[in-house]
């Protein structure tokens, strides 16, 4: 398989991750977002949503979106649930990621590693940490009575939102508040296979 990423990406680091987990064997293609090498004809042939990661299969084909492939990859492994319900949760806490966690901790992240802090709007810098905060929020209640996010296992919703959490202090979230989501970041970096985010 190929793997078309961008190092510095917390959505391509969750398929990483995982590909180390599992010991797969895959070829890293770098693709330089900043510099729009997403929003070529070659690269939007393979996925026209034109982001990374995109995974080529051994058929020749390209699945997109990062949970999609973390999903797709965890089949029949310890790392996705065999029961409908715990496949149910780990999607829940999926979808959360994308649709809560992500477009605020991520962000922020993104807007401090890569944009001068001047040239962005103060007000919706704090709007952004207001709702990056909820959505930690959210994980430390949990974690307060659960080692992992789903069925006290380790899985791909923990893989998934490590990717950004572990991270959320560069874009300016200080975890300082969230023991539990700071004992869970210590759990996740401690199992077989793990690898850091950045070399």
């Amino acid at each position: 398989m190929k793997l078309y990423d961008y190092r510095d990406s917390g959505n391509g680091y969750k398929v990483r991750l995982l590909l180390s987990h599992l010991d797969v064997d895959y070829e890293y293609i770098p693709v330089d977002i900043m510099r729009g090498e997403t929003r070529t004809s070659e690269f939007l042939e393979k996925n026209p949503n034109g982001r990374i990661p995109t995974l080529e299969l051994d058929d020749g084909s390209y699945l997109p979106e990062s949970n999609a492939i973390m999903f797709f990859l965890a089949e029949g492994t310890p790392y996705l649930p065999d029961t409908g319900i715990g496949r149910a949760r780990v999607l829940q806490w999926l979808f959360f990621e994308q649709y809560s966690h992500e477009p605020n901790v991520a962000v922020l992240r993104f807007w401090a590693r890569h944009f001068d802090p001047s040239t962005i709007d103060e007000a919706q810098r704090a709007d952004k940490i207001k709702r990056g905060n909820e959505a930690l929020a959210v994980m430390e209640r949990h974690l307060e009575n659960n080692d992992y996010l789903v069925g006290e296992k380790y899985s791909i919703a923990d893989i998934g939102l490590y990717a950004y959490t572990h991270v959320a202090e560069d874009g300016g979230l200080s975890l300082a508040p969230y023991p539990s989501i700071d004992a869970w970041l210590a759990r996740v970096a401690a199992q077989p296979g793990h690898v850091p985010m950045l070399d």
